[in-house]
């Protein structure tokens, strides 16, 4: 694979398009043998490449769950106005 690219495509593109600080993190052992298991499999280019992919994909599910969470609570007030709202359980 090209440098800047792993099989998770698009997330990797936008962990290179941003500006970096570098950061010194400690994992157990076993973290980075896998880290270097996926390195030797081709999904990443270096443990770096693969840690930074790691955390964008945190990020989106955290954002994921906010999300969610907001969905949860819209469907709620829908419940209690149905005239306005439509809640998540009609929605096909």
């Amino acid at each position: 694979m090209a440098t800047g690219q792993s099989s998770y495509g698009s997330v990797n593109n936008a962990v290179y398009a941003m500006t970096t600080v570098q950061v010194q993190v400690r994992v157990p052992e076993k973290v980075v043998q896998e880290i270097d298991r996926w390195i030797s499999e081709g999904r990443f280019a270096n443990r770096s490449e693969a840690i930074k992919t790691v955390l964008v994909l945190y990020q989106e599910m955290d954002r994921t769950r906010k999300f969610y969470q907001t969905l949860l609570e819209r469907s709620e007030q829908a419940r209690r106005k149905p005239d306005l709202l439509i809640p998540l359980e009609e929605i096909s």
